[in-house]
């Protein structure tokens, strides 16, 4: 495989895509007590582009100058903005994704969930399970 860095800024979006929503589900169920269709509420809440693009807010200061420039990379390159969506936090959210799958494919496990900790929200109201 070619240097993480060198990969196309889409390939690490859709690497960071799995990466990310595999780091929700498993906090959702490491943290919480929900059934499975309130885990499913709640992640896709938490992995859609209006939440990566706020958490983008956060994390952004915190970000090496490398980490800046993947981030960049995959906000800026050229994707279909889905209808329904609002283009700049959909461009925000593959830069997160792309930063996600850089770090995950480079091996910077520490480092992902450093970052991820950084914007974890607990859910937050109570859902009962069933």
């Amino acid at each position: 495989m070619d240097s993480p860095k060198l990969l196309n800024p889409l390939v690490l979006a859709y690497q960071g895509d799995v990466v990310y929503e595999l780091m929700v589900r498993r906090r959702l169920i490491e943290t919480t007590r929900l059934g499975v269709s309130a885990l499913h509420r709640e992640t896709v809440k938490r992995v859609c582009a209006h939440y990566q693009s706020q958490a983008m807010e956060i994390l952004e200061p915190m970000l090496t100058q490398e980490e800046l420039e993947i981030y960049k990379r995959g906000r800026n390159a050229s994707s279909h903005v889905p209808r329904h969506a609002d283009m700049l936090e959909y461009r925000r959210a593959t830069g997160f994704e792309a930063l996600f799958g850089y770090l995950s494919l480079s091996g910077q496990e520490r480092r992902l969930e450093e970052l991820f900790d950084a914007f974890w929200q607990p859910p937050q109201t109570p859902v009962k399970t069933k």
